[in-house]
């Protein structure tokens, strides 16, 4: 799945955030978007997915806002939305892509932008534009999500929307296998109990004479 640029939008259609990731999409063909949308209202014929032209739209629709990403199937961009009520998000890409990825990005942004700004709001996202920016781009990486656990991204960028200076590398969380426990717990006593289980296995024939034999082991957590 490949996204190429994602946009966030008012309700009149215009840009409030938006973030090219491939640069292989002409963004301009974000205007098509709200247009195609309001003649799919009048026709009753309204989906998660739009089409127009050659240009294919994916959106979530939050509040008074549009989120959107784009992307095109080899030869035309397309843009995915989901619809919530405030703002609009859209995605585009030129390639081939897995809508349902699309729309769960989606609405996980919207969960990080408000989990960060607690009212999301066109205008909270006015004005938190810088932090929002940073948050784009920790999510997604030339087109691909990456991190999307709120948790993992506190780490990276404070409320204030600076970047953290204590660790030259990213946080412990990033890459361990559960991302919900923090790096550097430790208990009173580290302890763990094991039982080593063996058995043994031996064929011998009616003169005693030995034809297999073998000892198998295990050692099982308690």
């Amino acid at each position: 799945m490949c996204s190429s640029a994602v946009f966030i939008l008012d309700l009149k259609g215009k840009p409030i955030i938006s973030r090219n990731y491939r640069g292989d999409v002409d963004m301009n063909a974000i205007d098509k978007f709200l247009p195609s949308l309001m003649e799919k209202e009048e026709e009753g014929l309204l989906t998660p997915i739009l089409h127009h032209s050659d240009t294919t739209f994916v959106y979530l629709k939050y509040n008074n806002i549009f989120r959107m990403k784009s992307f095109h199937y080899s030869f035309l961009p397309n843009f995915t939305h989901i619809s919530k009520t405030l703002f609009l998000v859209v995605s585009m890409s030129k390639k081939n892509v897995n809508v349902s990825l699309i729309l769960s990005f989606l609405y996980k942004c919207c969960e990080v932008f408000t989990e960060y700004f607690k009212e999301l709001e066109e205008e909270s996202i006015r004005d938190n534009f810088v932090i929002t920016y940073e948050l784009l781009d920790e999510m997604m990486d030339f087109g691909f999500p990456q991190t999307t656990d709120y948790k993992i991204l506190q780490e990276y960028i404070t409320q204030e929307g600076h970047k953290l200076e204590i660790a030259p590398r990213p946080p412990m969380a990033v890459t361990n296998a559960v991302s919900w426990r923090s790096d550097g717990v430790k208990y009173r006593k580290n302890e763990v109990f094991l039982d080593v289980i063996e058995s043994v296995n031996l064929l011998a024939n009616s003169k005693g004479v030995v034809l297999r034999s073998e000892i198998v082991g295990s050692i099982k957590m308690r």
